[in-house]
């Protein structure tokens, strides 16, 4: 724990900092992180476009994840692994016709600022794929997520700088007892 004689210069620091373009109240920063968030997995997985996907991340973002580890350094082979795996989905490609998607499981988001810098957003959820001989979504798994958006005054919106995807885990039997 940091103590109160390092702690007071640190908060001095950060109550001063400049921002040209104020940070919105609690309310509005959830609905962008809301609608940012469902644009991100939308296009990284349903929508297949990673273009869209870097629009919406900073180039210094990064993705640590509790199987996989740092899985992407930065912006850059964070959008060039949705590019490859959208690739492989493509005609021909090693998953032709593969589809997944992640759904945010309803009520467990929280969103909390970190000053006038960005928010924190955390929560849980699913992962389906289109598969089985029902052709319909099936639950496969799910886990736990906290991103950090940072405040981009010069846009007048939040873009993610780190996601740490944890606790995955594969989806229960439903109904229960299968």
């Amino acid at each position: 724990m940091l103590s109160a004689v390092l702690l007071s210069p640190l908060l001095a620091l950060a109550q001063a900092a400049p921002a040209s373009a104020t940070i919105p109240a609690i309310d509005e920063a959830r609905e962008q992180v809301i609608a940012s968030d469902a644009e991100l997995f939308w296009n990284a997985f349903e929508g297949c476009n990673a273009r869209a996907v870097e629009d919406l991340i900073t180039d210094d973002f990064r993705m640590i994840h509790d199987l996989g580890g740092l899985v992407a350094a930065d912006g850059d082979s964070f959008i060039g692994i949705i590019a490859e795996q959208c690739a492989a989905r493509g005609p021909g490609g090693a998953n032709e016709g593969y589809k997944n998607r992640r759904l945010s499981v309803p009520g467990s988001r929280t969103v909390t600022p970190l000053g006038e810098w960005g928010v924190l957003e955390r929560g849980f959820h699913t992962f389906h794929e289109w598969s089985g001989e029902e052709q319909d979504w099936q639950q496969v798994g799910g886990a736990r997520y906290i991103h950090v958006w940072q405040w981009m005054p010069d846009e007048g919106r939040f873009r993610l700088k780190e996601s740490l995807s944890i606790d995955h885990g594969a989806a229960v039997p439903y109904p229960p007892g299968e």
